[in-house]
């Protein structure tokens, strides 16, 4: 699905394509989840890298890309840095590297020590990335977007709550959209295997991001990851009232 002439919402996937950057964009990895959960006594298959390298093969496919953005929370431990994180993103920047790109990461509330990780790799870190009209930051504080006319942003981890006959709900990822200040705000999906995100469509509490509280949830669009499809189900508070 083309959002407009320069951003497409790659179909089924949680990435985006910005064309004027030769850009691809995702947020909220969380590469080494299950090590973090082994440490926790639950033991769960290793799934997460695996379904990112598919999915970033999938994007990069019939794209011209130079740059992969990872919105935030590249790595999933607080409070240090798992064998399993350093291992998993060379891994991605091996991939990317293969494919002629580079990779950023705009650091997120999970990142600490991620300078550590990403050396000796093709990898540079920032807390915010800008670029033209275009801003990238994690979301988990308030940012002053300048002249931006587009901010970026993952960390909400957004879904829809769809309940079937059952009674039973499924979990959607979803895309959202809306505005902050005088930009326009983009809300990527989670793309890691086990984050299967937040229903927007249920929340009472407001939104994690205090940028999405700003804006408005209730304002934004919900656009969801079908299979291999995008699909709009508009405006967050009509979803709100039907759920």
């Amino acid at each position: 699905m083309m959002l407009d002439e320069d951003i497409e919402l790659i179909d089924g996937l949680p990435v985006i394509y910005i064309k004027s950057m030769s850009a691809l964009a995702v947020a909220d990895l969380h590469l080494g989840y299950e090590s973090a959960m082994a440490q926790n006594g639950v033991f769960i298959p290793k799934a997460n890298l695996r379904h990112i390298i598919g999915m970033l093969k999938a994007a990069y496919s019939g794209r011209k890309v130079n740059e992969l953005i990872i919105v935030g929370d590249v790595k999933n431990e607080f409070s240090g840095v798992s064998g399993d994180e350093v291992n998993e993103l060379a891994e991605i920047s091996r991939l990317a590297s293969s494919l002629g790109s580079s990779i950023t990461v705009v650091k997120g509330n999970h990142d600490n020590f991620i300078d550590r990780v990403s050396k000796g790799t093709r990898i540079s870190v920032c807390d915010i990335k800008r670029s033209g009209k275009y801003m990238f930051a994690h979301g988990d504080k308030k940012v002053d977007i300048g002249d931006a006319k587009r901010l970026i942003i993952g960390h909400e981890h957004p879904s829809i709550g769809i309940t079937g006959q059952s009674g039973m709900a499924e979990h959607v990822r979803c895309f959202l959209v809306g505005r902050y200040k005088n930009a326009e705000l983009i809300v990527l999906p989670a793309s890691g295997y086990f984050e299967t995100g937040s229903d927007v469509n249920s929340k009472k509490g407001g939104a994690l991001s205090p940028i999405i509280e700003e804006s408005g949830l209730r304002n934004m669009r919900a656009i969801a990851l079908g299979y291999g499809s995008t699909i709009d189900f508009g405006k967050v508070d009509d979803l709100m009232k039907a759920y």
